[in-house]
């Protein structure tokens, strides 16, 4: 059965004034601003079908012929939610825009971010009408996540290899994660921890005493969740070949050992090196700088650190190496291998998404 004829979109200069303004200003909300791209898309591409600018602009052909239709219908006034049963709003969508605008666009010149009580001061309204517009258009003012996005020139030949080895390994090779966990700290409280008890959280002091520092070698098995653990005063390259030769040891003879690893500068000396040219059955795939999320022994160090080492207490670098060691040994009684879903081209897409949003944002 043939699907009906989209509707045609034709804009006024005013009504594509608007539009874009809606697309593109940070203090828009989102729901309108993916409103105003469909119509728009609509309109530049009047030959297109509903399933032409769905792919364009990965939504559903469901959602572009309801906004075409809306559009159509109501114009402008169509992009806009329309009213819900309860208690009429008492906030204007003036005084909306200006809460929003100012979250987004300004700060208070007494601190790096606004609270309810500065905006509310600000504005001339409820700290709880500040609150209850903040929650509706997910701003958290007080909070704030870090992020980098690597420089490699060879970012992306790098993710399709590591990636590319999670999602099809190789036959007879065994695949390995590994990394260095250095400057682990020996630390003793100043006083003794007090227990839980009901009603009462575990205590302890904010004070510490440094009892020196070890660094761990890890390789984690990808098929199996299983680690190689090497404990080491330092991480230079000595200790790094010496490691690779433990793994030399363990790993069976007749099997290829691929290892994903960063580009620390001890993973390339000429020593090193040598010792793969005489290991040929060794293949160092690296990952791109500033990209440790892709090397999975990263979330294998996050799981020793919060079940382990966050809150243990340790005398000497002695009792914390055991320590280690005994995690190592239960972890490795009942393994749990992360499995990589994602493919390289779903983690490139969604780079190429996240650069387009922080350079529509104006800053």
């Amino acid at each position: 059965m043939p699907s009906p004829v989209a509707v045609p979109i034709v804009l006024t200069d005013d009504e594509r004034e608007q539009l874009l303004a809606w697309s593109r200003r940070p203090s828009s909300a989102q729901a309108l601003a993916a409103r105003s791209r469909i119509v728009l898309a609509c309109a530049e591409h009047p030959a297109d079908t509903n399933v032409q600018v769905a792919d364009r602009l990965g939504v559903s052909r469901n959602m572009i012929h309801k906004w075409r239709n809306r559009f159509a219908s109501h114009r402008l006034d169509g992009l806009v939610d329309e009213p819900r049963p309860g208690r009429p709003r008492t906030i204007a969508d003036a005084d909306v825009e200006r809460v929003i605008t100012a979250t987004l666009e300004t700060s208070p010149k007494d601190a790096t971010h606004w609270s309810t009580r500065s905006m509310a001061a600000h504005v001339g309204l409820s700290q709880t009408a500040i609150s209850r517009i903040w929650r509706a258009f997910g701003l958290q003012p007080h909070r704030q996540d870090t992020w980098k996005l690597s420089k490699d020139p060879q970012f992306i030949d790098k993710v399709r290899d590591v990636v590319g080895l999670y999602l099809n390994p190789p036959e007879r090779a065994v695949v390995l994660c590994v990394d260095e966990k250095s400057q682990i700290q020996a630390l003793d409280r100043t006083a003794p921890i007090l227990p839980m008890m009901p009603g009462t959280p575990e205590r302890a002091t904010h004070d510490y005493v440094r009892a020196g520092t070890s660094s761990l070698y890890a390789a984690l098995n990808l098929a199996t969740g299983k680690v190689i653990g090497s404990l080491h005063a330092r991480t230079r390259a000595i200790e790094f070949k010496k490691f690779l030769v433990t793994l030399d040891q363990q790993v069976p003879a007749g099997l290829d050992v691929h290892v994903v690893l960063d580009n620390a500068s001890t993973h390339k000396t000429p020593a090193i090196k040598r010792w793969l040219t005489a290991h040929p059955r060794f293949v160092l795939h690296f990952t791109p700088t500033s990209s440790s999320w892709l090397n999975l022994v990263e979330r294998w160090f996050a799981e020793l650190t919060t079940k382990k080492l966050q809150r243990g207490t340790h005398r000497s670098v002695r009792e914390l190496n055991t320590d280690i060691r005994q995690w190592i040994e239960t972890w490795n009684d009942d393994p749990k291998p992360y499995v990589w879903t994602k493919t390289a081209d779903q983690i490139l897409d969604s780079i190429a998404r996240y650069c387009g949003r922080i350079n529509d944002s104006g800053h």
